[in-house]
């Protein structure tokens, strides 16, 4: 039987604290979000209009991305990053970006005090112990018109059992509203919603192994149930 993990120790796990996933990426380029993603972020947030656009970013890194996204867009835009690790040599210009926040903490402790128009996870939720209860609560904080775009694996997502759950799951995360671009990997919403999800958070397994990236990542395991929120 598969020993699970609480948020703590998987939190202090060197599967966890992936110190290469995310670091380097920039906004475009061959190693960038616009790549992953499909779209580039501050040009789509550029083509919303708005003189207060905000993008959070989850599992940020460096940041890089980020940062070149405050550059770019207006001096009123809010742009968060948010990571376990944090950046380890934060942009040189970080402190000089008035819009540009990066915060320093687990991303099921955080929550932050306003609705954002773009919602990233790149290659995150691969190293979060509750991914489908961290994917319900970005979509409530995602503004009614904004979109949330995620990296998600499916069969990184079990049953307390240990069968595969992932044909439930993308299933209810598709009731729910959500796209699953299978070729991307991508869980893509558009629209800030609450979504309850018919699985209650187990733990998790951080000796999961490798998963489509190649990367070691960590295996979710749920109960049948609603998905637990803070």
């Amino acid at each position: 039987m598969i020993r699970l993990s609480g948020d703590s120790e998987l939190t202090a796990s060197s599967v966890v604290a992936n110190r290469t996933m995310n670091r380097e990426r920039g906004l475009g380029g061959v190693n960038s979000y616009a790549r992953e993603l499909g779209f580039d972020p501050a040009g789509w947030l550029a083509e919303r209009g708005g003189a207060a656009p905000g993008w959070l970013d989850l599992c940020s890194g460096e940041g890089r991305a980020l940062a070149e996204a405050a550059r770019r867009l207006p001096v009123g835009a809010e742009l968060t990053g948010v990571d376990l690790v944090g950046p380890m040599t934060p942009p040189p210009d970080a402190a000089a970006l008035p819009n540009l926040r990066l915060v320093t903490a687990a991303v099921a402790d955080w929550a932050p005090g306003r609705c954002y128009d773009l919602i990233t996870c790149v290659h995150g939720l691969h190293y979060l112990g509750d991914q489908l209860g961290a994917v319900a609560r970005a979509a409530s904080w995602l503004a009614p018109d904004g979109r949330f775009a995620a990296h998600f694996d499916p069969d990184s997502v079990r049953r307390s059992d240990g069968s595969s759950a992932a044909r439930a799951v993308v299933a209810a995360l598709r009731g729910a509203g959500f796209e699953y671009r299978a070729r991307r990997h991508l869980l893509v919403l558009d629209g800030g919603r609450e979504v309850d999800l018919p699985f209650r958070y187990a733990g998790a397994d951080p000796a999961a192994g490798p998963n489509y990236t190649g990367q070691p990542a960590v295996g979710s395991y749920y109960r049948e149930g609603a998905c637990e929120r803070a």
